[in-house]
């Protein structure tokens, strides 16, 4: 059965700096601050429910948890606590900001049976933070990151892609010192222009150029590897459905399917690499995949499939038992 977290959202709670994308209300859809009840009402419907959720994290997200107001923050960890003492979830999980880590707040999150911190990293480009307003530098990150361990919390980073200033390959570098840095779980978010932000007044000035959804997909799917590669999990890849994101949107790319979409591109990709290292014919084409995953490697409205038959190959995906997630093998075929 699988374990599920119970997620509260604490907006704009905290954050000592307004960054150019940040408009939390939209993002979580969330308008009023939790309170006890709230963290108690939530527990409650979780267990309530049919999933198991004794392996599961009690989630604070939103704002920077670790900035807010003392009282108010040790009040909600308190209360999840009390659900941890009883053995009804396994931990607690923060997201916070970079600047916002010191011995004295770790101290506090390990008396309170925090167990995952995730750090909003979002660019390692000094010169990407400035511009987006973040208030740190990539250097608090790192050392952040080397606390938390230090401490032995699970360890969670975020990162953005296509903010102001940034660039595909500024992005690349990111992931590869966010993967140096070792984490246990990642999440990757392209830049969506909400209203009333910092962002939304560049973009309608002609100063800021949004990513398109197809060069997101082609970034995305690239880091998704690069991560899956060093043995990182990705948690999340791109903002989550709901709340109040489609109806503030104003630019940039967002789908609600995006990873699939970005697994997908990882799948054509590996077709074609088998079509050419085994120097097949264009013509009827059969491939394998695992069954969990048939959905992704034929794509969205089966995008794939179109995309090998305007190459001049009539593909075939098909199920196999025993094959990885991304692995493709190939049916019989006649050579060039």
């Amino acid at each position: 059965m699988k374990h599920i977290n119970v997620a509260l959202f604490v907006p704009d709670e905290g954050c000592p700096h307004r960054c150019s994308f940040c408009n939390q209300k939209t993002i979580s859809g969330f308008v009023k601050r939790p309170e006890e009840a709230d963290v108690i009402t939530a527990c409650e419907t979780a267990l309530n429910g049919k999933a198991d959720v004794s392996g599961g994290e009690i989630a604070f997200f939103g704002g920077s948890f670790t900035a807010i107001e003392r009282g108010y923050m040790l009040s909600l960890l308190k209360c999840a606590k009390s659900y941890l003492d009883r053995g009804l979830f396994r931990g607690i999980r923060i997201s916070t900001r970079p600047d916002c880590i010191n011995d004295e707040i770790l101290s506090l999150l390990k008396m309170y049976g925090v167990t995952s911190i995730e750090l909003g990293c979002q660019s390692m480009d000094d010169e990407v933070l400035f511009l987006n307003g973040r208030g740190h530098t990539a250097a608090q990150c790192e050392s952040a990151c080397h606390l938390i361990r230090s401490y032995g919390f699970e360890l969670g980073v975020q990162m953005m892609t296509g903010l102001y200033g940034d660039t595909a390959e500024k992005a690349i570098i990111t992931a590869e010192r966010l993967i140096a840095l070792k984490p246990d779980t990642v999440r990757i978010y392209p830049t969506v222009v909400l209203k009333n932000t910092v962002l939304e007044r560049l973009y309608y000035e002609g100063v800021y150029q949004a990513q398109t959804l197809e060069e997101a997909i082609e970034l995305c799917s690239r880091l998704l590897k690069m991560f899956n590669c060093s043995g990182i999990k990705v948690i999340r890849l791109g903002l989550h459905s709901g709340g109040g994101v489609e109806d503030g949107y104003v630019a940039g790319a967002y789908h609600p399917a995006f990873r699939e979409m970005c697994e997908s591109r990882l799948y054509r990709e590996n077709i074609e690499k088998l079509l050419a290292d085994n120097h097949v014919r264009k013509g009827e084409t059969t491939v394998f995949v695992s069954p969990r995953f048939l959905s992704q490697a034929k794509g969205q409205k089966k995008e794939n499939i179109t995309y090998f038959k305007k190459l001049g190959y009539t593909m075939n995906i098909k199920t196999e038992e025993n094959i990885d997630k991304y692995e493709v093998r190939l049916g019989r075929f006649l050579p060039v």
